[in-house]
């Protein structure tokens, strides 16, 4: 089974020899890569023979892939046959473990998003930390699957994280891990009239808990629905059909979504179903620089096809692709391969800049101090090692003082962001951009 996967970064680090010489494009000088191939092998031989230690070929080999699909871009990895079932467990929702999403940068994992409700989110682990060393064992220089792996393990024994963050002293923080059952979808009503679903990763489940949350919405406002949030603030993304199911529910029919491989003729375009599940009812979304892929798609799609209002902040900017191709039946593992790049209806790539939000709206105070952080913490897939760049030129907006921000005076544990989208569905502001955007 081959999936398509636009889950946020995943990372890995050279060089395998068959698989090179069988996929050798036919204009390339079959020479030039069995030359390099016989360097490899030399090399290879070398360190079994010379190395001041014995190695372990096995992992050997599998740096060697993860070097080689590293140099592609910051998304394309190997899974040997352990890390390929693990992922497919949590495609399905349900693994072990403490429940984030980290990346590699220069051989340090750094996260891209806890996930809610689980261990790594209550513990107040945020996106940007790197994490340097598990119970006193630095896990700088790691692969990713291997500084993963570590942190997995069974469910209630503990683990000690170690944490850099930004302006902070390097901080221990001690979890338990648990069985990780990823609630995709979750839905609330706020003030008897505005649903409020969120949606924090697109798994196999996400599109049917959706409808579950549509029909909970409907069912209690008693008919008086006003209007819909949708949260992807910190959504990491997931699996493509999801995103295109989840976007259907708010479109009637209409394009979502399209995809541009290496060739031009491979092209393949996602629709809506006729039928808008919300009948119209105004939606905000909810974005932030966690929001990625799956997550991008699903805002790009209601940006451009003028369904909902897209409030929050600069998106993740992630616009490609991965397929999962298992290997000999999964037996050898999978390849997860970046195969395509994501277009929006209107035609954008959001590879580097991101959904841009319609309104933009701080979740906290930002002054100049805090811009020149932002800077510097570079947390987008413009600043991922061998991003892939936007094929239009366009990049990222440069970190500044949003317009919109909380008060001076404004409770740090209130959610501004939500506060304001409901401002502007119930004062009717998300129809009225609407029909400006739509002239």
């Amino acid at each position: 089974m081959r999936l398509a996967w636009i889950l946020a970064p995943v990372a890995g680090a050279a060089a395998l020899v068959g698989a090179l010489a069988w996929s050798a494009p036919e204009t390339r000088s079959s020479g030039d890569i069995y030359r390099q191939l016989e360097l490899f092998a030399d090399v290879l031989a070398r360190v079994e023979q010379d190395y001041v230690v014995e190695i372990d070929e096995q992992k050997a080999m599998e740096a060697a892939i993860q070097g080689m699909l590293a140099s592609l871009d910051p998304h394309s990895s190997y899974m040997n046959a352990e890390d390929y079932r693990e992922m497919q467990s949590q495609t399905r929702g349900e693994y072990g473990g403490l429940g984030i999403e980290v990346t590699s940068e220069e051989g340090v994992v750094r996260v891209v998003s806890p996930i809610d409700g689980t261990p790594a989110a209550r513990a107040g682990i945020q996106a940007g930390d790197y994490l340097t060393a598990i119970n006193g064992e630095s896990i700088v220089g790691l692969t990713l699957n291997e500084a993963v792996g570590r942190m997995r393990g069974e469910a209630g024994t503990e683990i000690t994280i170690t944490i850099a963050r930004e302006n902070t002293d390097p901080f221990d923080v001690t979890l338990q891990r648990e069985t990780i059952n990823v609630r995709a979808v979750t839905a609330r009503i706020e003030g008897g009239d505005v649903g409020v679903i969120r949606i924090s990763t697109f798994n196999e489940r996400t599109g049917s808990m959706l409808q579950d949350a549509i029909r909970q919405v409907k069912r209690d406002t008693g008919g008086r629905l006003r209007g819909v949030v949708v949260d992807l603030r910190n959504n990491p993304g997931g699996l493509l059909d999801q995103a295109i199911e989840v976007s259907d529910a708010f479109l009637d029919g209409g394009e979502v979504v399209s995809t541009r491989g290496r060739q031009p003729e491979d092209v393949q375009r996602y629709n809506a179903r006729r039928g808008d599940d919300l009948a119209g009812v105004p939606v905000v979304v909810l974005i932030n620089g966690a929001s990625a892929s799956a997550a991008e798609i699903v805002a790009g799609a209601l940006q451009d096809r003028n369904r909902a209002l897209i409030v929050g902040t600069d998106s993740f900017g992630k616009g490609s692709v991965q397929t999962v191709i298992p290997l000999q039946g999964g037996r050898d593992g999978a390849l997860r391969l970046t195969t395509a790049r994501y277009y929006t209806p209107a035609g954008r790539s959001i590879q580097g800049p991101g959904i841009v939000p319609d309104v933009e709206v701080a979740s906290r105070r930002i002054d100049a101090a805090e811009v020149e952080r932002l800077q510097r913490l570079a947390v987008s897939e413009e600043d991922l090692p061998n991003a892939l760049d936007n094929e239009s030129g366009a990049h990222r907006r440069a970190a500044h003082i949003p317009d919109d921000q909380p008060p001076a005076n404004w409770d740090a544990e209130q959610d501004y962001q939500l506060s304001r989208a409901m401002e502007f569905l119930r004062q009717g502001t998300v129809a009225e951009r609407l029909r400006q955007r739509a002239g």
